[in-house]
């Protein structure tokens, strides 16, 4: 008998305590929508984040009204216990016109005196894909170069630009209204799968899909045999080893480098190409280095020999430029710099930002006259030659990348081809609208 009064008492307490806690949770659940206004649509709908840490979440409904009709989009209870939920609120089988429209979201909780959040949230339904006006007629590309596409477009986007494959190139929204994109045909792409279509993406999510005229040249890979000594080994190697401590030997750590180190370098200059102006800071034809001979050319598929065998193979994605020792480096347009340091196999290298995603790379330098931020002219010293990364002797290594893909420097060089290729364009979309 005392046990049952005993047990009887225990079960009172745990049901008052119970009672108290659920009783005293006088808080609504927490209701977010993602986005809470704006434009949204079948392919991005809102979505709902419900929590309650207290007695938990017990029911929730979603409505949506347009004009005099209203749909109940979601209807769903909870098991006690539930203290949050994530949820889609899918649009894809409702009926809805372009305009706008009204959420309410009503959350009710576990409490015996049950806590009720109700919330109206006023949005767009936006099913049109934006509209998209190419600007430019020509667009010839060589195999590595460069083109330039402007457009507009016909509301407010997230994102467009060029697309390629697996390659994107960002498009910049300029003063005058419209939009301009530097796009290259990738140095590691068959001529047959170069594709180029210009995208635009609302803030809906909806996405259109342009094709422009274009005309491509086949300029084919050149080859190159690198012989490498024993000598080159054993001076450049042991700056890497402390990277790479588990490689037995230099010519492993020359591989590690050779591939592992290459490609996370490259990695850093797409990076980089994210720092970007919307507008370009250039003007002309780009700089070369001074009484320079070439000492190797873009996108060379250089074969790595050592004792007699192959051992590795890379893609050069630059030029070499060799002048007299510790020759002063210009900077070979206007723009801000954005990287100087060390950077792995290039050495002390420079990185100068010119806007649309351009950028230029100085590498091997011996010392670096710019920092981080500086805002360079034209020809203006920015460091010198040297021998530091993985260059065999003092030379330059020159490259040119737009959002982070390699392109063929040699085009940026040429007068002609920047006035047809982007100074003509951009004067024409500048150019005020003729008179009839």
């Amino acid at each position: 008998m005392k046990h049952y009064a005993l047990t009887i008492l225990l079960l009172v307490v745990v049901f008052a305590g119970g009672g108290f806690f659920l009783l005293r949770d006088n808080q609504a659940p927490s209701l977010t929508l993602t986005p809470s206004v704006g434009p949204i649509s079948a392919k991005r709908p809102p979505v709902l984040t419900l929590e309650d840490e207290g007695a938990g979440l017990k029911n929730v409904l979603v409505t949506v009204t347009q004009g005099d009709q209203t749909i109940e989009l979601l209807r769903s209870d909870y098991q006690r216990g539930t203290a949050s939920r994530l949820l889609d609120l899918s649009l894809k089988d409702v009926k809805l016109k372009n305009g706008p429209l009204t959420l309410e979201v009503t959350a009710t909780d576990q409490a015996i005196l049950a806590n009720t959040v109700s919330e109206s949230f006023s949005f767009d339904y936006d099913s049109r894909p934006p509209v998209v006006s190419v600007l430019t007629r020509a667009h010839n590309l060589n195999q590595c170069g460069a083109g330039l596409v402007l457009y507009k477009v016909s509301e407010e986007v997230e994102r467009s630009g060029v697309q390629i494959g697996e390659y994107f190139f960002p498009g910049y929204l300029q003063e005058k209204g419209f939009y301009a994109c530097l796009f290259a045909f990738p140095y590691d792409m068959q001529q047959a799968a170069f594709l180029p279509r210009l995208i635009a993406v609302d803030r809906a999510g909806n996405e259109r899909k342009a094709s422009f005229y274009y005309h491509t040249n086949p300029r084919p890979p050149k080859r190159d045999r690198i012989n490498l000594s024993q000598q080159f080994l054993d001076s450049k190697m042991p700056k890497f080893q402390d990277r790479y401590p588990e490689a037995e030997n230099m010519l492993d750590i020359f591989l590690c480098v050779n591939r592992e180190l290459r490609q996370q370098n490259r990695t850093k200059l797409k990076e980089f190409s994210r720092q970007t102006a919307a507008s370009p800071s250039w003007q002309g034809a780009f700089l070369r280095l001074p009484n320079a001979a070439n000492r190797a050319g873009f996108n060379e598929q250089r074969a790595y020999i050592y004792g007699g065998n192959k051992v590795d193979q890379q893609t050069h994605l630059g030029i070499d430029l060799a002048s007299l020792a510790n020759s002063p480096v210009p900077a070979a347009n206007s723009g801000s710099v954005v990287f100087a340091d060390y950077l792995g196999i290039y050495g002390n290298c420079v990185v100068v930002d010119h806007g649309l995603g351009l950028q230029t790379l100085y590498a091997h330098l011996s010392t670096i006259s710019a920092s981080v931020g500086d805002q360079v002219d034209k020809g203006q010293i920015i460091g010198r030659t040297g021998a530091t990364g993985m260059a065999g002797g003092d030379h330059l290594h020159y490259g040119v990348v737009i959002a982070g893909v390699p392109v063929n420097p040699v085009e940026w060089w040429d007068p002609n081809w920047i006035k047809h290729n982007f100074s003509n364009k951009w004067k024409a979309a500048l150019a005020p609208p003729a008179a009839y």
